[in-house]
């Protein structure tokens, strides 16, 4: 009787044991879920990422074949101008001077 009662309680603390695991800690049913949010999180931003990756790499691809592209990108970025244009500034007179951070006066 002793065996079966020592075989019980071996059984029982086992069982419990397991079920702690199960419960609570690594490999849990609760942490299975988080990792499956989490995978589901970083699936939708891969998706974002990949979205804008190809956006960059048309950009990329028509400025390598484009002449128009190419120059209309040079004139939004770095204010080209061809040989024969006339520049002009347009300053909105509502804007004021203001010191940014530094001191300096920033026109807004």
């Amino acid at each position: 009787m002793d065996l079966k009662k020592l075989l019980f309680v071996v059984l029982i603390l086992l069982l419990v044991s397991l079920q702690a695991r199960l419960w609570g800690g690594d490999g849990s049913i609760a942490h299975v879920v988080n990792l499956k949010r989490e995978i589901a999180k970083q699936s939708e931003q891969n998706q974002a990422l990949r979205a804008h990756n190809s956006r960059l790499a048309a950009e990329v691809k028509a400025l390598k074949t484009d002449q128009s592209a190419m120059e209309a990108r040079a004139r939004q970025s770095m204010g080209l101008i061809k040989e024969g244009e006339t520049f002009f500034m347009v300053i909105d007179e509502s804007a004021q001077d203001a010191p940014d951070e530094t001191g300096d006066a920033v026109l807004k």
